[in-house]
C-alpha cells in the first residue's frame, strides 16, 4: 500500500527552488493541512495580485497556478524542516535520544527530507535537512544520515509518511536481553494495547542487512528496536511517529523495572 500522491509540480520549472531542492512536491497534504499562512506565501500571492493589477495583458492562469504553487511550496518546505526540529528538541529532551545520534525524516512523494550526518536534533535548522530520493540514490547521500539506507527501504515497502530513529536507553537494554531476531513482550497495558510485541532486529548501522530487516518488520508493526542500537518508528506525520517511540521507551522501562523488582522479591511470573 502507497501513500496518497500527485505531482503538483510537475507543469512549472522549479530552478527558483534552494540548491539541491530542485524536485516535484507530491503528497504533502497528509503532513500539513494549513498551508497559506507564512510570510513567503504571502509575498508569492501579493506579488501575483499586484502584477496582475499592474500588467493585465500578462496574466495567465498558468502564471497564476505557478505563482500559488511556488507560495505553496515555499510554506511547505519551511514547515517541514520546523517539524524536524520540533521533534529533535522533544527527543532530545526527554533522553530519548543523544543530541548528535538519532535521525528524522519525513516523506514528500517519491522524495524524502532527512536530517544531515552528525547534526545535532535539538539545534536543528534549515541547513541540518537534506533532500533525497526514495527510488534513486544521489552525491547528497554523502552528506545525510548514515541511516539514510534505512529509511529509503522503509518509505518503499511500507506506507509511512514519517521516521524517527532515536537511541532509547530502556529499549537498547531490552534489545539485549530479547536477543538479535527476538521480540519484547510489553507487560503494561498500553504496550500491549498500541504495540503488540516488540521486534528485535539485527543489522549494522547504515547497512543493508538492516534496511531490509527493519522494512519487513515496520510493515506489520508501528514500531522496532535495533539489537543494541535504538528504536525506529513510523506514522503519518511525525508526531505519531513521535508517540510511538515514547511507547516503545515506556514499555521497554516498565518491563525492565518489573522484572528486576519481581526478581528480587522472588514474586517473578514472567510473560501471561
Amino acid at each position: 500500500m502507497q501513500p496518497f500522491s500527485f505531482h503538483l509540480f510537475s507543469h512549472f520549472p522549479v530552478s527558483f527552488l534552494p540548491l539541491h531542492f530542485s524536485c516535484y512536491f507530491p503528497a504533502f497534504f497528509p503532513l500539513f493541512p494549513c498551508f497559506f499562512f507564512s510570510f513567503a506565501s504571502l509575498f508569492f500571492l501579493l506579488f501575483f495580485l499586484f502584477f496582475r493589477l499592474l500588467f493585465p495583458r500578462f496574466y495567465s492562469p498558468v502564471r497564476a497556478r505557478r505563482i500559488k504553487l511556488m507560495a505553496l511550496f515555499l510554506h511547505t518546505l519551511l514547515k517541514m524542516w520546523q517539524e524536524i526540529a520540533k521533534f529533535g528538541r522533544k527527543l532530545v529532551e526527554h533522553g530519548l535520544v543523544e543530541s548528535h545520534f538519532g535521525n528524522i525524516s519525513v516523506r514528500a512523494g517519491d522524495r524524502m527530507i532527512i536530517t544531515r550526518s552528525g547534526s545535532a536534533l535539538d539545534e536543528i535548522t534549515e541547513d541540518s535537512v537534506v533532500e533525497v530520493g526514495i527510488e534513486e540514490t544521489s552525491s547528497l547521500d554523502l552528506i545525510a544520515s548514515s541511516e539514510t539506507v534505512v529509511h529509503r527501504e522503509i518509505y518503499r515497502r511500507t506506507p509511512a509518511l514519517a521516521i524517527i530513529h532515536a537511541h532509547c536507553p530502556y529499549a537498547v537494554v531490552e534489545s539485549l536481553l530479547a536477543g538479535a531476531g527476538g521480540a519484547i513482550e510489553p507487560v503494561d497495558s498500553e504496550g500491549q494495547y498500541f504495540l503488540g510485541e516488540i521486534p528485535v532486529v539485527k543489522g549494522g548501522i547504515g547497512s543493508r542487512e538492516l534496511a531490509e530487516n527493519t522494512a519487513e518488520a515496520l510493515s506489520k508493526h508501528r514500531g522496532l528496536v535495533v539489537y543494541s542500537h535504538g528504536t525506529f518508528a513510523v506514522g503519518r506525520v511525525l508526531s505519531e511517529a513521535y508517540v510511538v517511540t515514547t511507547q516503545l521507551e515506556h514499555s521497554c522501562r516498565v518491563k525492565y523495572l518489573y522484572e528486576l523488582a519481581a526478581k528480587g522479591t522472588g514474586n517473578y511470573r514472567g510473560i501471561g
